[in-house]
């Protein structure tokens, strides 16, 4: 019988890394010495995570798949998805700027003979004074524009940029131009896909002195002129109620606030869902046991689960993920 599952995370150096994931997050990355992803629940090929609790330990979350299907994952999840995870949850550490980049959609991903585009949203954990996020263009754009400001070397003139602060949601379809600014921890959900169209790096050289490749024919086709939307939603939940966040074709997620018990009912979802706790440490009952979940840690409830019971030490604070 399958149980809420818990996975090993895989760590990723960054030249932009840092070391919030261990000192907030309390994730321990070494022996790496800075840590810029964790990436807590992947899917993707030769980067799927290894269960770490229960019988099943030290299984993939691909091999889990490709035994349990729909009892994992859903039944209308897995007629669409098939034995491709469909979601990808980080833990980012920005302590220098990301570049600027944006991602292909699914019909231009396939084109380009990979398998999907990358829609994805952030949930800023902590950021420092007058951190920022890069979203957009403060100007409308157009391709020919775009590629004067790049070759005249002033990009970040035409830039929107929003100064963000704990608890922000930003919500970034494919084809939106985007960055997140030095001193950002953040929460990411994303379509499963690892595929990034680097824009500018702030001439940025990597570890053998070379700079770092731009890919700027890819990201003029990718970039969707038309939407220069920026918004940012600044979320406070209310204590012991459920708040939609983000509600997508491609995963929806809410905040869940809350210092007394929780019952959630799943048996009509058919979905799997996915938590990721931000604050405090709560215990998970179902029928067949109990799991715990702490900051920092996520857990995958599988689809034929059909209702648990969390109870907090405290107050808690999670993101529940799940498939529309």
């Amino acid at each position: 019988m399958l149980y809420p599952l818990k996975f090993k995370a895989i760590y990723k150096e960054k030249i932009w890394g840092g070391t919030k994931i261990n000192t907030v997050l309390g994730k321990d990355f070494s022996p790496l010495s800075s840590c810029g992803e964790s990436w807590e629940i992947s899917g993707i090929e030769h980067e799927s995570n290894k269960v770490m609790n229960g019988f099943l330990k030290g299984n993939t979350l691909n091999e889990l798949l490709n035994v349990y299907m729909g009892d994992l994952v859903g039944e209308k999840v897995f007629d669409v998805y098939g034995d491709k995870f469909p979601l990808l949850i980080k833990f980012i550490d920005a302590k220098d700027n990301l570049s600027v980049q944006v991602h292909p959609d699914d019909s231009l991903a396939k084109k380009s003979d990979i398998e999907n585009g990358k829609t994805e949203m952030w949930y800023v954990l902590d950021a420092e004074d007058h951190a920022r996020i890069q979203i957009g263009f403060n100007t409308p754009m157009t391709k020919q524009k775009l590629e004067k400001h790049i070759h005249a070397g002033n990009l970040e003139d035409v830039l929107h940029y929003i100064e963000t602060i704990a608890g922000d949601v930003f919500y970034i379809p494919a084809g939106k131009v985007h960055a997140i600014g030095k001193g950002v921890l953040l929460a990411e959900i994303q379509q499963s896909s690892d595929i990034t169209y680097r824009l500018y790096d702030y001439n940025r050289k990597d570890s053998t002195g070379n700079l770092r490749p731009l890919h700027l024919q890819e990201a003029y086709q990718a970039i969707d002129y038309d939407n220069n939307e920026q918004e940012v939603l600044r979320s406070i939940p209310e204590c012991n109620k459920t708040l939609t966040l983000v509600r997508s074709p491609f995963f929806i997620t809410n905040v869940m606030l809350f210092d007394k018990k929780v019952e959630k009912i799943y048996a009509d979802m058919d979905t799997f869902v996915i938590y990721i706790c931000l604050e405090g440490h709560a215990r998970i009952q179902y029928a067949e046991g109990e799991e715990c979940i702490s900051k920092g840690e996520c857990l995958l409830m599988p689809a034929i689960i059909e209702d648990a019971v969390f109870i907090p030490d405290g107050t808690c604070k999670l993101l529940e993920v799940y498939l529309p």
